[in-house]
């Protein structure tokens, strides 16, 4: 219980700093507000469904990103500011982070659940179907992007974060599918030790 303490910790802190003087106190509300919702979800679900503490640990570091990102704008994230004009490219890619880590860590939670839930008996089809959930989470969050754009009119372009480019719901996409399949390759060892370390799976 102590590491959950210290991850909550971290999340306070950096939750606070994220709101503090924002750069567009709307847009910082809507990029934050997932994160303040999973919290709630993992707080009230937490008896009945701990998750391993490395899977916590990812999650923090997608609300993380959301904080930063919901902070400055997707689009005006210095560092990144920094990057664009390093390596001449056409607008601030901070954006893509988030989109990446929104296949990454859905992966790593889906795969969690699927395992302990023993929710797929045929592995073949294993991470197909993990990478196809992700690939939805990511479209239904262009459709909410585009829905809040449209009711919300000028006050919503921040949050949609297009920054003029015109593939970049598509490209969004595309970088949550390579985070997700990243993911799975990359950590799905790991996991499985977590896993058999903390439940004896």
């Amino acid at each position: 219980m102590k590491y959950i303490y210290v991850l909550l910790t971290v999340f306070a802190a950096v939750f606070l700093w994220s709101i503090i003087n924002p750069k567009e106190g709307f847009t910082c509300f809507l990029e934050i507000i997932p994160a303040i919702i999973g919290l709630l979800i993992l707080i009230f679900t937490f008896k009945k469904f701990r998750f391993t503490n490395f899977t916590y640990t990812l999650i923090l570091i997608h609300c993380i990103i959301l904080f930063i990102g919901g902070h400055y704008t997707y689009a005006e994230v210095p560092f990144f500011d920094y990057i664009k004009e390093a390596f001449h490219q056409s607008r601030n890619n901070y954006d893509k982070i988030g989109h990446f880590a929104q296949g990454f860590v859905p992966a790593m939670i889906i795969r969690e659940l699927f395992i302990r839930k023993n929710v797929i008996a045929n592995q073949n089809f294993f991470n197909f179907i993990i990478v196809c959930i992700c690939l939805a989470i990511s479209a239904a969050y262009e459709w909410i992007e585009w829905f809040v754009s449209i009711a919300t009119g000028d006050g919503g372009d921040a949050f949609l974060g297009t920054q003029g480019y015109v593939w970049d719901t598509q490209s969004d996409m595309l970088f949550a599918t390579i985070g997700a399949i990243t993911a799975l390759v990359t950590l799905s060892k790991v996991h499985d030790h977590q896993l058999k370390k903390q439940f004896n799976l």
